[in-house]
């Protein structure tokens, strides 16, 4: 079955239940399989099912650990948008295969608009992201444009 077939198959059994299912396993995803049933109102081999098939369609793609960045060493975090210099898929993929490399680097993302790349970066302090921006980011000859937004706090966040 074609992807776009499986993807519209899938669709049609997306409803209250598993969106809840959804829900709850973002808020915890090591969560009982029988605490999950019946917060969502399912016998537990029901549940189980559900978030089998979700896993076998991709819908959840996987588990990971809520780290704390304080224990970490990390007490400086900054989106920084990248603009490009050249618009090649050349220079996109330099980019991108540098930025990979960059352990700094939590998240990249190609977006629209004026400047190409948003970037997520998290180090220890302002000292180590000097470094990371003027070592690191700076001397990519592809890039033209750097703007940092320091982040000051994070009353909502639901990554995981």
């Amino acid at each position: 079955m074609a992807p776009h077939q499986l993807f519209l198959q899938f669709m049609a059994k997306m409803d209250a239940i598993n969106e809840r299912i959804l829900q709850e396993l973002s808020r915890d995803g090591r969560q009982p399989n029988l605490e999950l049933a019946d917060r969502v109102g399912l016998s537990p081999s029901a549940c189980l099912r559900r978030v089998q098939e979700l896993e076998r369609s991709g819908v959840i793609k996987g588990y990971r650990a809520v780290l704390d960045p304080v224990a970490l060493g990390v007490g400086f975090v900054a989106y920084v948008t990248v603009g490009l210099n050249s618009h090649t898929k050349a220079a996109q993929e330099a980019f991108e295969r540098a930025v990979a490399r960059a352990p700094q680097v939590r998240e990249c993302h190609n977006v629209t608009g004026t400047i190409e790349y948003l970037l997520r970066v998290e180090v220890a302090d302002l000292a180590a992201y000097k470094h990371w921006h003027t070592e690191v980011l700076g001397v990519l000859p592809q890039v033209q444009a750097i703007t940092t937004f320091v982040v000051m706090g994070s009353p909502k966040d639901d990554r995981a």
